[in-house]
This record gives structure tokens, sequence and C-alpha cells, in this order.
């Protein structure tokens, strides 16, 4: 009954034993719900308070915590001293809702941003020259995400993927190969160093398989000890892993639901143990560069871990594509063309030809 005037009868009712256990007198009520009626009760507010709620022309605004478009209900943390760990160009395409859902075929369309990776948020901004985050058309927080090369996508060269901890998929574009290898390490070292450990796993009677949430708020560890941390992160789940491959349900005895719940898991722990092994081996070489001290990032500190690890990233793609051959896009060039294949084609018995000798009467051979 939100939004809908409350009747005298509903007064009465509500107001029951309320008279230290006894009810109040009927016709009091009615004449009270009568005044109220006529003459509504003002909420009483502080004048202070009221001052401080009213933003004249000119004031600043009230700073609000900014959510994200695609997941309304998280709250992005914004830090205004945190460090800027790249910024750029790249064009954006939403690949996949919160937990996997496709996105809608009118909001996939690629989209061109000033992308700033601030801190744990990356913000996705109209143009360059907005450098202030209120701004950003769209923020992503990449806590607990993961970066990684799309290698299943052939339509646009230079794309990698980003799959968040509400399990968006966002696929972006950067302007070259070099570009788009410094992305997905900065951004899977962000997540390394500044993702919470997540909470223990909640018990239930419900059968039904169900991802945890995974907390949003910067992580206060230590380096050693968020390093530690990963790597018992990737043994718990590598085990995990482990135990469910073996009691794999058999394919005929299984049902349907049971073959489902089976594969919902499998995903996902191979998606948190390929996720965990990328951020030890990001923090790892983090350590060696900045020695496991609290000091402010530097632009040096970041060229140098692209230097050591993106080449390393670079060199796997290379192996990747070392037995593709040259495509060329052009009719005219003189190709050398390989032998067409020989294709049977089976003729309907109706098209079939027959090559049998005529044969003559006897009789008629003489004429």
């Amino acid at each position: 009954n939100v939004g809908k005037a409350m009747t005298v009868s509903s007064f009465v009712s509500n107001l029951d034993g309320m008279n230290e256990g006894e009810n109040f007198c009927k016709d009091m009520l009615k004449n009270l719900y009568n005044s109220i009626k006529n003459e509504p009760l003002e909420w009483a507010i502080d004048k202070e308070e009221l001052k401080s709620s009213l933003v004249l022309p000119g004031e600043e605004k009230a700073e609000v915590a900014p959510r994200s478009k695609s997941n309304p209900f998280q709250d992005v943390p914004h830090d205004k001293r945190a460090t800027v760990f790249k910024q750029g160009f790249l064009t954006r395409k939403a690949h996949a809702d919160v937990d996997g859902k496709r996105t809608p075929w009118g909001k996939r369309s690629w989209k061109t941003f000033y992308a700033v990776l601030k801190g744990m948020v990356l913000y996705l901004q109209k143009d360059e020259y907005r450098m202030e985050w209120q701004c950003s058309e769209e923020v992503v927080s990449v806590h607990h995400a993961l970066a990684e090369k799309a290698g299943d996508y052939t339509k646009k060269p230079h794309v990698f993927r980003l799959q968040t901890a509400d399990w968006r998929v966002f696929l972006f574009q950067a302007s070259t190969a070099e570009q788009m290898s410094s992305w997905i390490c900065r951004i899977n070292l962000v997540a390394a160093l500044y993702s919470s450990p997540p909470f223990p796993a909640a018990v239930g009677s419900q059968r039904k398989f169900s991802r945890p949430i995974l907390p949003a708020t910067q992580s206060t560890l230590s380096m050693d000890k968020q390093l530690e941390s990963h790597s018992h992160m990737l043994e718990s789940f590598s085990q995990d892993l482990a135990e469910l491959l073996e009691k794999a349900p058999e394919g005929r005895k299984a049902k349907a639901r049971e073959l489902e719940e089976h594969r919902l898991r499998e995903e996902y722990l191979q998606h948190e143990k390929s996720r965990y092994e990328i951020y030890r081996h990001m923090l790892e070489k983090w350590k060696g560069l900045a020695g496991g001290g609290g000091a402010p990032v530097s632009t040096a500190q970041l060229d140098i871990f692209d230097s050591q690890v993106c080449v390393e990233t670079g060199e796997e793609d290379e192996e990747d594509g070392a037995g593709l051959k040259k495509s060329h896009s052009s009719p005219s060039l003189n190709l050398e063309l390989a032998s067409a294949p020989v294709v049977k084609v089976k003729r309907n018995i109706s098209e079939r030809r027959t090559y049998r000798k005529i044969i003559i009467p006897r009789r008629n051979r003489e004429l």
C-alpha cells in the first residue's frame, strides 16, 4: 500500500494495543485522523541540516560515490589521490552483462573512449580534455578482474578481453599490439595489488551453484601478505578443480541439471585458477621491481614493468601465430594458387545417364 492514503479503519487498527497494552478511544482516533487529514503534519527538519542539504548555484556539489551503469547496485571505489597507471584511447564493446548474460543486440556497438586507469577504477570518458571523474561516461571497477588477449575475436586487431568480478565482459581495441599488451599487464597488476581477499564461503542447504560475491574495497595487506594470499587461493582452487574433475557425472546416467551444475562449477574454478595464476605472476614481477615497499608507483617503474612482462606476452603471441600463412586481400596480386581439390558430386538417380548399347530387333535389321 505504498503511495496510497491510509483509511480511518487502517489508522485505528495500526494503533491497537498502543495505549499501554490497551486500545485508544475510537472517537478520539477518528478526530485525530480527520485533523491530520485536514492539516498534514510537517517533517521536523533542523535548519542547519536544511541549509547544508541545499546546493545554491555556484557552490560545489557534494561528492557522491560513482556507480557503475551496468551494475547500479555496486558502489565503485573512488580515490582522488590514486595513482594513474595508464591512459589513452580505447574502443569498447559490451559483450556480456552481469552474471555473464549476453548483452542485448542494441547495446553491443563499438564506442571510442579516452580511458584512464586510476587506482582500482577504469574511467571511460568522451574525450581526453575532461579529466574529472564526475564527467566519465562509464566507470568500471577492476577489482578481482582479469584482462587477457581476445584470441577468439578475429573481426578487429589488437583486441583484449576484460572480465570483471561480477562476470561482465568487455572487449577493448587498442591502437597497436604493444598498447594492447600494456593495457592487459597494467590492469592485471592493479587487480593483483589492490583486490581484497574473498570472503569465506557461505554455508547453506541450497544445492544450486552460485558464485560468491567478491569485496570491492581496496586491500590493506602488504605486498608479501598479498602474494601469500594469492598463492593460497591458487592452491585452493587448483585442489577444488582436481576434485571436481574426478567426480564428473557419467554421460548416460547423469541428469541434465547435474551436467549443467558441473559445467558451471568447472567454468568458475577454471577462471579463478587462471586469474590467481596471473595475479601471482604479476606480483612476483612487481615485487622484484619495486622491492616490496609501499612507495608511490612511478611512471618509470611502470615502463620497466611493461618491458619485462609485456615482452613475455608478445613472445607467446608470436609463437601462437608462427604457423599462420600470410594472407592477401587484393585480388590483383599474382598468387601461386594450390591445385583445386577434386570434389565428387553425387547425382540423383533420376539425373543419371545410361550408356547402354542400343539393341535393334532382329526382324528390323534388313530394313
